[in-house]
This record gives structure tokens, C-alpha cells and sequence, in this order.
């Protein structure tokens, strides 16, 4: 009988590794060493190594002040990612960013997360802000997440966000993924009705006009989900 590896013990360094990745696109910006270790419950001297091999393979890399970040090897994963959806939404995206000056991402459920899979920063706007593919955090937590969730049989328990996202079309949050910023989502939907991704804008100031973001980000998505079928 093949070995299809049920039971195995999982490798504790490459589980480390993965955990330093996760780590680093949960919070967003370049952290110090010793904080990754300490985020992680890891001595220094293992975390320094495992840094140093995944900044060989460029997943991570070193700003002047030896702060770590993702690495644009991170990138290059990414766009392996469910290409046929990526292909789809990217001309999408660039529409938006150039409609919106946003930063506009797509987004994908894995399991419990909503996780960016790539994203697109506007060239011209004087600020906007970084959203790093391998982003995660829990669906039902920011636009994205809700988003993901709006195709699913409501429950007594959704929140008012979900409630209103399913009656507009397209969902919003503040500050529940990164710090002050807002976003505005659409869910992208598959021929089975169901959520195949989200898209999404973010962007920091909350003077404007959400019903026309909204508008636009679920014109964009409706738009891939018909490119998909």
C-alpha cells in the first residue's frame, strides 16, 4: 500500500518557517528580529537562521535598518495561485485602481482566512496604501472577509456589516485589518452562486463618497465572475 504520509510527524522547521511567513504578512510592516522571535515564541539564534534561508530564497528580505519584510519571491508564489482567476481579475483591478486611485486586491477563502493573492497600488496617487499578497486574517473580519461570506444562507448570528453588505451588494469595514484604514469589498461569484473571491479597495480617507466605491468594486467583480464562466 502507497505511504500517503496520514500520521507522519510534521517538520518542525519548516513549520517555523511557514509561521515567520504568516507572521510577517499578518502585521504588514518590516519588524526586528529579536520581535519575530519573541512574536513567535523562538529563540533568536533560530529565528535569525531561518531568516537567513528564507531571505536566500527571497521570501523575506532586510530593509537599511535590518527590519524583515516579505520578499518579492513571495510575489513570484502568488501568482501561481489559482491563475485563471488571477488572470481574470487583473484587468479588473487595474481598472479600479485607475477609476478609484486605490489600492484594489483580490482575495481568496482558505479555510478560515481570507488571504490576498495579489494585489495593484495606484502610480500617480501622492499616498496610497501597501497591500502585500499573502495578507491573511479571519473571514468575517474586515471588507474582504464579510465580503467572502455574502453568498452563504444568513444566520441569527451575522453582524450587522454582513446583514447590510447582502442587502448593498458590497461590504465595508474600518480599522478591522489594518489601523484606521478603510476598505470596501465585493464577492466574485462562480456559476454556483457561491463566492469563488473578493474583490476589494483600501484607502484611508473616510470623507468619501462608499457608495460609489461600492458601486464600482461590485461592477468589477460581477465583471470577473463573468469573465470565469
Amino acid at each position: 500500500m502507497a505511504d500517503d504520509g496520514a500520521g507522519t510527524p510534521q517538520s518542525q522547521t519548516l513549520d517555523r518557517g511557514i509561521r515567520i511567513l504568516e507572521h510577517l504578512a499578518a502585521v504588514g510592516t518590516p519588524q526586528p528580529i529579536g520581535e519575530i522571535g519573541h512574536a513567535l515564541g523562538l529563540h533568536r539564534s533560530i529565528t535569525y537562521r531561518l531568516l537567513r534561508t528564507l531571505e536566500d530564497h527571497q521570501l523575506v528580505e532586510r530593509d537599511a535598518a535590518g527590519h524583515v519584510a516579505l520578499g518579492l519571491g513571495i510575489a513570484a508564489l502568488a501568482r501561481g495561485v489559482r491563475t485563471g482567476l488571477q488572470a481574470a481579475a487583473r484587468p479588473r483591478l487595474d481598472q479600479l485602481v485607475a477609476e478609484l486611485s486605490m489600492t484594489a486586491f483580490l482575495v481568496v477563502r482558505a479555510g478560515d482566512e481570507a488571504v490576498t493573492v495579489t494585489s495593484v497600488e495606484p502610480h500617480d496617487s501622492p499616498a496610497h496604501v501597501t497591500y502585500r499578497p499573502g495578507t491573511r486574517h479571519p473571514v468575517g473580519r474586515g471588507a474582504p472577509g464579510l465580503a467572502l461570506l455574502v453568498p452563504e444562507a444568513p444566520s441569527p448570528e451575522d453582524r450587522p456589516e454582513l446583514v447590510a453588505a447582502r442587502r448593498t451588494g458590497w461590504a465595508t469595514s474600518r480599522g478591522e485589518v489594518i489601523p484606521g484604514m478603510h476598505s470596501v469589498a465585493a464577492p466574485v461569484l462562480g456559476p454556483d452562486g457561491r463566492a469563488r473571491a473578493a474583490l476589494a479597495v483600501v484607502y484611508v480617507d473616510g470623507s468619501i463618497d462608499v457608495a460609489r466605491i461600492g458601486r464600482a468594486v461590485a461592477a468589477a467583480a460581477a465583471e470577473v465572475g463573468a469573465a470565469l464562466r
